[in-house]
């Protein structure tokens, strides 16, 4: 078993990963990159139905969660979105705005990590494939990650192996079990960003359904959160934006088994009041149609079957109630909530409190986002902010 030296070396070659290699490289590190995938940034391929969110307009450390939100602030202030706009205009990255939310102008995620590997390769970043991390320990002064055939010695080290999420292989959550060796606590990991299934047998019945909606969730019986936008009924229970932005407190609160529902308002334009006075008004000038054909160009069909099914059908159309088992799971996830513990990274520099010369980036800490270009903020932020400050160990 060889070694090889470099003054930084990155575990994980994904948005945070590549991110932090660059900056790295920028501030006159000698940077190799371990990926265990064939090619780095699989997972940047399949984000946003694959065209990348890249960002969002409206950035805001108060988006985002875990134990302590405003671990983001730091973060964000020394590589905002204006920096990273900036980053994407030398990587020949042209943005569209669409809302707010930011995306390649090309449409197609795959050339994002292509750019960002001709912009390390530019910087003499080593990327090394099919390199999965089986140990990481320090020694006389120097870090050294060691995989199934080399060890790899350098001053810092970077951890940025990713989340569990994604049906992406390599999203293992391996870097957890690196991070648990090193001493650091982890906040278990739980799907974020992902449908929930619901207990019931009637899922059938409305699949395949998409209609705007306002998600309201309860925890132990307390409204928590609502969103609003359009839903997918499906055959396990619910899915689509709004659920997806309540599913992480949802698996946090299952996960501590409390009791987690829901609540669809099929109606969220209108007061309860003015719904009310629809239905009369069709009632009144249609007493001949029936229930069905009343409610028939204010719902879609198989939603209007299932609805009129209901003990009280007119309160199913504003509060149906459904009790949330379980999320999609991790391989339908796009994050993770929980990872490794922020108390114990410095919020300037992202280094651990715990090792002089570890850091960390991305998805792996306990930050995660909404939907929206969120999650890869973290990850070009984290990463760049992590790779700065570990190429300051060299100096």
């Amino acid at each position: 078993m060889k070694e090889q030296i470099y003054d930084v070396i990155v575990v994980g070659g994904g948005a945070a990963g590549l991110t932090a290699g660059i900056m790295a490289a920028r501030n006159g590190a000698a940077v190799t990159i371990l990926e265990q995938n064939e090619k780095p940034g699989r997972k940047i391929c399949v984000t946003g139905n694959g065209r990348c969110n890249l960002t969002n307009q409206e950035m805001s450390w108060e988006k985002f969660h875990g134990q302590n939100p405003a671990f983001v602030r730091d973060i964000l202030s020394q590589f905002s979105l204006e920096d990273t706009l900036k980053f994407f205009d030398e990587l020949g990255i042209v943005v569209t705005d669409k809302k707010g939310w930011l995306y390649p102008r090309g449409g197609q995620a795959k050339y994002i990590p292509e750019l960002l590997l001709l912009k390390a390769r530019s910087l003499k970043v080593k990327i090394k494939t099919r390199e999965k991390v089986q140990k990481i320990y320090r020694e006389q002064d120097l870090w050294k990650v060691q995989t199934e055939g080399w060890i790899y010695e350098g001053a810092a080290v970077i951890l940025a192996n990713g989340s569990k999420a994604s049906s992406v292989q390599g999203a293992d959550g391996s870097g957890y079990v690196l991070a648990r060796e090193l001493g650091h606590h982890i906040l278990k990991p739980l799907p974020a960003l992902t449908g929930l299934k619901v207990k019931g047998n009637f899922f059938s019945a409305w699949a395949g359904v998409r209609t705007e909606c306002k998600v309201t969730l309860w925890i132990d019986g307390t409204e928590t959160a609502s969103e609003t936008g359009e839903i997918q009924l499906t055959d396990y229970g619910i899915s689509g934006i709004p659920v997806f932005q309540i599913s992480g407190m949802a698996a946090r609160a299952l996960e501590e088994k409390r009791k987690v529902s829901v609540t669809l308002n099929f109606f969220p334009e209108y007061t309860e009041k003015n719904i009310q006075e629809l239905l009369t008004k069709r009632e009144t000038e249609y007493p001949e149609l029936s229930r069905i054909e009343r409610l028939l160009g204010l719902l879609p069909d198989k939603l209007i079957k299932v609805i009129l099914k209901q003990k009280d059908p007119y309160r199913a159309m504003i509060a149906f109630p459904l009790e949330i088992k379980e999320t999609s799971g991790f391989e339908q996830a796009q994050v993770c909530t929980g990872g490794v513990d922020t108390g114990e990274v410095d919020p300037e520099t992202l280094e651990s409190r715990l090792h002089k010369g570890l850091y960390f980036a991305g998805e792996l800490l306990d930050i995660d986002g909404p939907c929206g270009g969120y999650n890869l903020q973290w990850a070009w932020s984290s990463g760049a902010v992590a790779g700065i400050h570990a190429a300051k160990e060299i100096r």
